[in-house]
């Protein structure tokens, strides 16, 4: 998925960071602004337990895939309904069940109506984040994962699987720039395929992992462990309206949708670290209420809090530093003629060693 802030290029230099400053008794990784999971995947292959959170429901979803799931999924509850899968080895279950869904016939459902141009053509706005094949097929798969979870067919691990793998392969098909903060005029080449239900890589351990869905600084006191990994927004870009349809494909309740783009209401997601007037306020609480013995945080040299400020703020806990690194600036418009400041920005991975 190609995600704003996404940390895949850089978690090798954030891995050999980390392991230069923290001791080798850690064994409870945090990582509370988790986004794709893609972190808190990384160091859950290398056997560390993992705490995820993140306010996006979407992101909750894939966390519980990525980080959360951790054993073998059986779909033994789906034996009766999927001729054959009973005979499927374990290991592959999954790739079948991925297989069944992807070959059932589309319904012009809520994504189709609301996010398709066939569906959406007699209404206030057209939309077209989806051809209108896609859109469909997009509801049927997401409406027969209720329908399995609801009947008990599936287990609560299932279900964030399918889902996980819903919202992974839908999106590569999305008729976006990059993110949903707008739609293109015409279906662009990757949209007019058809997509299939590719499945979510499951990532197998023997440790346990807690996933959470909720307001960080409300989160940090009631968790405790040894390495904080903090990634926040760097800028006033809110998520919840950059992926506003994947969080109503994860939710699938039928929201109240506005506008051009089709927002659905995300005041209870906003976040104050997207505000420039909050958002030091809310490091030092998070800061202030954080029980790890090492904290890091993700921070570019173009995010809303200064160097001193978070220098400042991370000082109070103990002994400060950093690292940087250059990277390749994440622009959403990129097959578009738009001319950047910069190809490359400064990524900061600040630290503390708390008292």
């Amino acid at each position: 998925m190609n995600y704003i802030g996404s940390k895949l290029s850089l978690l090798e230099f954030l891995d050999e960071s980390i392991n230069k400053v923290a001791d080798k008794n850690c064994r409870v990784f945090g990582d509370l602004f988790a986004g794709t999971g893609a972190v808190g995947a990384y160091f859950k292959k290398k056997g560390y337990s993992i705490i995820a959170n993140d306010i996006q429901y979407y992101s909750y979803v894939l966390n519980q895939q990525y980080v959360g799931n951790h054993e073998v999924l059986e779909f033994s509850g789906l034996e009766k309904e999927l001729p054959g899968l009973k005979e499927i080895k374990h290991e592959d279950k999954k790739d079948f069940v991925c297989n069944y869904l992807s070959s059932i016939k589309g319904i012009k459902g809520f994504v189709y109506k609301n996010y398709c141009f066939g569906g959406s053509k007699k209404k206030e706005f057209q939309r077209q984040y989806f051809s209108d094949e896609n859109g469909t097929r997009c509801d049927a798969i997401r409406q027969k994962i209720e329908v399995w979870k609801n009947d008990k067919k599936i287990n609560v691990n299932e279900y964030y699987f399918l889902l996980s793998s819903l919202l992974e392969s839908i999106d590569k098909h999305a008729n976006t720039a990059s993110v949903y903060g707008a739609f293109l005029k015409q279906l662009k080449k990757s949209a007019s395929k058809s997509f299939t239900l590719k499945p979510a890589e499951l990532i197998l351990n023997d440790q346990e992992h807690k996933v959470f869905n909720e307001d960080i600084n409300k989160l940090i006191k009631n968790v405790k462990g040894d390495i904080l990994y903090l990634d926040p927004p760097y800028n006033q870009r809110q998520y919840s309206t950059n992926y506003h349809l994947l969080e109503t494909i994860a939710k699938y309740d039928n929201p109240k949708v506005y506008g051009k783009t089709g927002l659905r209401n995300y005041e209870k997601q906003k976040s104050l670290y997207c505000s420039r007037g909050q958002v030091k306020k809310a490091f030092q609480d998070l800061i202030t209420n954080a029980r790890f013995k090492y904290i890091f945080l993700s921070y570019n040299n173009e995010g809303l809090m200064s160097h001193e400020d978070i220098k400042e703020v991370m000082s109070k806990r103990g002994k400060y530093g950093y690292f940087t690194k250059k990277y390749n600036r994440f622009k959403a418009d990129k097959d578009a003629n738009r001319v950047h400041t910069a190809n490359k920005t400064l990524e900061y991975l600040h630290y503390v060693i708390c008292k």
